[in-house]
């Protein structure tokens, strides 16, 4: 994968490759899951990335131009080949790219949807902060407020992309939008939910809660 520099990965006990790669460009990141998703094999090893962006407004397959900013506030826009309308990545907001072979997990798109979700669910109860989905509007909300999006692209049976987790990201660019393709959708954070941890902390919890989902 030339396009992106990872580090070295550390590895679970099951086949998981789990890589932590800092804040990172979105545009070679993507390219980057392509790449490996495209070269697969049957021996290739599932991958969860764990990273941030620096700001950059993203816009999915079903996007529709009406949801994107209002206003030139000298954010990029980049259309991607995920599912779902716009989101915005920035500092302080914790990205997990998941790239698996569903096939060989026995999975398929809405199950696997639900475990995202079921993920973050678990990482903020363990914050003992009460979270739920909607069937209608993936992603994870607290009271009325989103506070993590998702969004997947499916290729010869296999998935990259993943869910976003706002942290203590600015929140400002989100009202530029509709966020998700929803007008005045409420989007929170952690820092404001009253969770005192560390984005590193944060991090890994979340790592940790994707991987027991996944097995």
């Amino acid at each position: 994968m030339p396009i992106l520099s990872i580090a070295p990965a550390s590895i679970t006990a099951e086949p998981l490759v789990v890589r932590r790669l800092g804040l990172v460009p979105y545009v070679p990141t993507w390219e980057c899951m392509r790449e490996l998703t495209l070269g697969r094999t049957a021996s290739t090893r599932d991958e969860l990335w764990l990273l941030e962006h620096p700001p950059v407004y993203t816009v999915g397959i079903a996007g529709r131009p009406e949801h994107w900013p209002r206003t030139d506030n000298g954010i990029p826009v980049v259309r991607v080949d995920r599912g779902g309308q716009i989101t915005y990545h920035g500092p302080g907001q914790l990205v997990a790219y998941l790239l698996l072979d569903l096939r060989r997990r026995g999975l398929t798109i809405r199950p696997l949807v639900r475990q995202m979700e079921r993920a973050v669910i678990n990482l903020l109860a363990g914050y003992d902060i009460e979270a739920r989905g909607r069937a209608e509007a993936p992603g994870v909300y607290v009271g009325n407020a989103k506070i993590a999006a998702l969004g997947l692209r499916i290729k010869n049976g296999c998935c990259y992309h993943g869910l976003a987790l706002n942290v203590d990201v600015d929140l400002a660019p989100f009202r530029a939008i509709n966020p998700c393709g929803y007008a005045g959708l409420e989007v929170t954070r952690t820092q404001d939910l009253g969770i005192t941890d560390s984005r590193g902390r944060i991090g890994e919890r979340l790592l940790q809660c994707i991987a027991d989902i996944l097995q």
